[in-house]
């Protein structure tokens, strides 16, 4: 999937949902709420919220804000931000811009996808650590770091429910510059048909990058 397409706000808040999954994962692999939550997607689960993100330039203080919904399956994802729509079925990914009324079609190829939820989900990058996991009141605190060049990240903060519901996740780049995504009324959903085809006019443009 060409991520050029997308704007900066969607690849960050994308990555961020996604990683959330993946190292709530990681932090609970020896214990049950980790099985109870990757059986969740094995059965066919989908993650479903509304969210609110937020990208604060180190250097200048800078702020870019958007808000949108996300749905996370194992293997698919769908990103509705601002002018913006990204589908991923497995084998094909499909972007919608509003602005240009325009589609993008190419093969999907998943080790090109740095935002892959099967990636993410099914294991975190080993240069991550876990530095923190405790219990906050009603909350659960996960802090991750890496040591990494090529990290995306080098610090990631997660804020979950009980019932590991992501709530919200920190993280902060390599230039310092910190990204902050919140998630409301996060729950995981049944899959509905349709729920991963991205819908958009008749009169759209419609670019196959597949047989090119």
């Amino acid at each position: 999937m060409n991520w050029t397409n997308l704007s900066d706000n969607v690849r960050k808040h994308f990555f961020l949902a996604t990683f959330i999954l993946g190292l709530t994962f990681a932090g609970y692999a020896q214990e049950k709420p980790f099985s109870k939550l990757k059986q969740k997607f094995e059965q066919g689960a989908i993650f479903n919220a509304q969210f609110q993100h937020q990208s604060v330039d180190s250097y200048t203080q800078d702020t870019v804000a958007s808000r949108g919904q996300i749905w996370v399956g194992e293997r698919q994802y769908k990103v509705r931000a601002q002018k913006q729509t990204v589908v991923v079925d497995g084998q094909t990914s499909m972007v919608f811009d509003d602005n240009r009324n325009r589609v993008i079609i190419s093969k999907y190829v998943p080790e090109e996808d740095d935002f892959a939820p099967s990636r993410i989900l099914n294991g975190v990058d080993s240069t991550f650590a876990v530095e923190e996991q405790r219990r906050d009141g009603d909350q659960i605190y996960i802090r991750l770091s890496s040591d990494d060049a090529f990290a995306m990240y080098k610090k990631v903060e997660i804020y979950l429910s009980e019932a590991l519901i992501p709530q919200k996740i920190r993280a902060v780049d390599p230039v310092d510059n910190v990204i902050t995504t919140t998630f409301k009324d996060g729950s995981f959903v049944s899959a509905q048909k349709g729920m991963f085809v991205l819908k958009y006019p008749d009169s759209a443009e419609v670019v196959d990058m597949r047989n090119k």
